[in-house]
């Protein structure tokens, strides 16, 4: 999946780069359209495939601000202040 991610962001950024070479060389219409097929595939294609594969084995609940998260945030706090 890391080498899937991997190649789709070479391959947009290089499609810019080649987009921007075209708008400096005069043909804006041919360079805007490659830098938008890139901006598209890269919010569309390439994020939520980035997305997915580093929340893939993860627990939302763990990410909540949810009351027990707090108390073990709040008895970290404390340790860590006890400690100095």
């Amino acid at each position: 999946m890391k080498y899937i991610i991997r190649t789709l962001f070479i391959a947009i950024v290089v499609l810019i780069c080649v987009g921007y070479y075209f708008k400096n060389s005069g043909d804006h219409t041919t360079g805007d359209k490659l830098v938008g097929v890139a901006i598209l595939a890269a919010s569309f294609i390439l994020m939520p495939i980035f997305i997915y594969h580093r929340w893939k084995n993860k627990k939302v609940k763990d990410y909540m601000l949810t009351e027990e998260n707090l108390r073990k945030m709040r008895d970290y706090e404390a340790k860590k202040d006890n400690k100095d």
